[in-house]
């Protein structure tokens, strides 16, 4: 007797196969792509809730009706998704810098889906420096973006990312140029 789809996916983890891998892997063995799905992300530790919802909201698309042997195009997919993020529990001061962050996008005035997911996928994950960096490389939009309360708002969320334990050395520069722009756009207003 086999062992449960679950324990099979936390092998293949811990023999160091990508989440994307392991379900290849799984959704071969059994031939079923949900099961082997749920099988990855429970191995991850993700929440069964969590599961039932990332998994509801890319059945019909990805996991309804497989086609032979696209099983590790499936599983790429589901990892680009997000499918196999594993969620943090952010602390007060990085649930600010993720205020600060929604407060930006609003001033953005809009901002591309893909952005956007990266974001999402980011706050998730506890990635605050990739989400700042994206959002330091990002702009206004012109005609309804707010510049100012755009790079300020950033400067604030810097300073907060500054104080974490171990700040990356890219969020300084970065930081710097927010103030900047920051700056620019303030004197511009008047």
């Amino acid at each position: 007797m086999l062992p449960p789809l679950p324990t099979l996916a936390r092998h293949a983890l811990d023999r160091g196969h990508t989440p994307a891998e392991a379900y290849t892997i799984l959704a071969r063995h059994c031939g079923e792509p949900l099961p082997a799905a749920r099988a990855v992300c429970l191995a991850l530790s993700i929440p069964l809730a969590e599961v039932t919802i990332r998994l509801n909201d890319c059945y019909d698309a990805l996991l309804a009706n497989p086609r032979p042997n696209s099983e590790a195009d499936t599983g790429e997919l589901l990892e680009a998704l997000g499918v196999f993020d594993v969620p943090r529990t952010l602390t007060p001061t990085e649930l600010a810098v993720v205020d600060h962050f929604l407060t930006a996008i609003d001033a953005m005035g809009g901002i591309r889906a893909g952005h956007q997911h990266g974001l999402a996928r980011w706050f998730t994950t506890g990635n605050l420096t990739a989400a700042y960096l994206s959002l330091t490389a990002a702009h206004p939009l012109p005609t309804t973006g707010n510049p100012t309360r755009y790079w300020t708002t950033l400067v604030e969320a810097g300073e907060l990312l500054t104080t974490t334990p171990t700040p990356d050395p890219r969020i300084k520069p970065a930081l710097a140029q927010c103030r900047s722009r920051a700056a620019r756009a303030g004197s511009a207003s008047y």
